[in-house]
């Protein structure tokens, strides 16, 4: 077991130094693996501290935008070198703040260092193309300039690679920011931001403001002097963001939710597909936008995928992250933990069949964290809230097709369009997966969550504005193209 860090205060960050909010107040930051732990302490924010925060990020883009790129990924590189010397210690903070295993925790983190070190490489790419001019004596070029200032919104539960995916390629192609973490995450996201800090970026070109979404969140998105914004979390307040967007003109990048299938087909490897929805739909305690949450079966191999899927989940061992041994963690809130609950019930109200798990785990020390068994239904019809909606945790509801045609008909019968993944041996049906399948991620063979870090991310539907992040795309966003001709 890892050892407990002493408490402190966190401040915001702004315009290079770490400040109280004007508010003189602080919210807590629980363990939700041990209510009884206060993990740290942040501020309770107001809209003049943000309006602090994006004055500095204004003043500080027009030095920053005319570095090379080459210099702004400098930077970025000895941020990736601090990360990694403190690998440890924010990985272990990021369990304690929301729950996940601190070998998730490390993972995440060494993406994070991952993902800057790729970006700080896209400062030497180019940043446009020379075209073709209809006068021969005329040359024609395209270049690329930056929004200005971004606001950068971001969950809790990726607390590490979601804020570095957002502000890496924001710095690089020019921009400066104002990180607006999630409650749950903010000490988190506070020490990320003491790596920036010490790898010496100016001051104003990266700033931390903590407190509530709809003061600061909200503020930030009708914020005249914020350029563009990049928000990850939930679709009732993505499409308020985005709206408030668009009101006023501001460019809007909105990743939200999904209610992600996995086809398992007749010709399948059932071992190979049970584990990886196992690990789909029960690692991070279901909490990942891309989980695992449906389960489409070839009716032919059902009873046997569900006595393996039933056997694998009930040998998973649920605790405190920190824990070596645990497999899943705490729900990240009790808030969270709650809704979870809400919708098992929802599915058992509705008629499906609870197969195993659907309680809160309530003994020993479990008793102090939010704590919620791995679940699985079967009987699960289109019509049921547990089978549309997204529930954020480690539910799989579980349902039967006669053929791959039917089965993408059922994949496809819910607003959202995010991830998918497909498990065949046989080639026609991962054609027809690949060409059907309504989703900005898909996956063969593979679990429904996760993508490399050089590739687009985003969803269709209404998983997403459309926008892509990571890779390459990433300059889409965080860039305007701007042509010139030259006669």
């Amino acid at each position: 077991m890892a050892t407990t860090v002493q408490t402190k205060t966190y401040l915001n960050f702004i315009n290079g130094e770490w400040v109280a909010s004007e508010s003189q107040e602080v919210d807590h930051s629980l363990n939700p693996a041990s209510k009884k732990e206060v993990v740290g302490y942040v501020q309770k924010s107001t809209e003049r501290d943000l309006n602090h925060a994006v004055k500095a990020a204004k003043q500080a883009k027009e030095t920053w935008r005319k570095l090379s790129g080459a210099e702004r990924g400098e930077y970025l590189y000895k941020v990736a070198q601090i990360l990694e010397r403190r690998l440890d210690e924010i990985a272990e903070c990021a369990t304690r703040e929301m729950g996940k295993t601190l070998a998730e925790t490390k993972g995440e983190t060494a993406r994070g260092i991952a993902i800057l070190k790729y970006y700080a490489g896209e400062g030497m790419r180019k940043v446009g193309d020379v075209i073709p001019s209809t006068d021969s004596e005329a040359l024609m070029f395209t270049t690329r300039t930056p929004l200005g200032v971004v606001g950068v919104i971001t969950p809790w539960n990726f607390p590490i690679a979601i804020p570095i995916w957002k502000m890496a390629p924001a710095l690089v192609y020019g921009n400066t920011i104002v990180v607006k973490p999630a409650g749950e995450a903010s000490v988190t996201c506070a020490k990320i931001v003491e790596c920036f800090e010490e790898a010496g970026l100016p001051n104003g070109v990266v700033n931390m403001v903590t407190g509530p979404g709809s003061v600061i969140g909200q503020g930030i998105a009708d914020h005249k002097d914020v350029d563009g914004i990049t928000f990850t979390g939930s679709n009732s307040v993505g499409k308020r963001i985005g709206q408030a967007a668009l009101a006023r003109g501001a460019k809007y990048q909105l990743e939200m939710g999904g209610k992600n299938p996995v086809i398992v087909a007749a010709d399948a490897d059932l071992q190979l597909a049970a584990e990886a929805v196992i690990a789909g739909a029960f690692r991070s305690t279901g909490q990942k936008c891309t989980a695992t949450s449906r389960v489409i079966v070839a009716a032919e191999v059902f009873d046997e995928f569900k006595e393996l899927l039933l056997t694998k989940t009930k040998e998973l061992s649920v605790g405190n992250g920190l824990d070596g041994q645990t497999w899943m963690g705490p729900c990240a809130s009790e808030s969270q933990l709650n809704t979870v609950l809400s919708y098992i019930d929802k599915g058992v109200q509705e008629g499906a069949t609870l197969l195993t798990g659907g309680k809160r785990l309530e003994n020993g020390e479990l008793a102090d964290g939010f704590y919620v068994e791995p679940t699985i239904f079967e009987n699960c019809t289109q019509d049921m809230a547990i089978v549309q909606e997204e529930i954020f945790g480690p539910v799989i509801a579980l349902m039967k097709a006669d053929s791959v045609k039917e089965a993408l008909k059922l994949a496809n019968n819910v607003e959202y369009g995010l991830s998918a993944s497909i498990f065949t041996t046989n080639i026609q049906h991962l054609l027809s997966f690949v060409s059907d399948m309504e989703a900005g991620l898909i996956r063969v063979n593979a679990e429904s969550a996760g993508v490399e870090l050089q590739a687009p991310f985003g969803g269709m539907k209404n998983s997403s504005s459309h926008s892509r992040e990571q890779g390459e795309a990433a300059k889409e966003f965080f860039t305007s193209i701007k042509t010139v001709f030259v006669k």
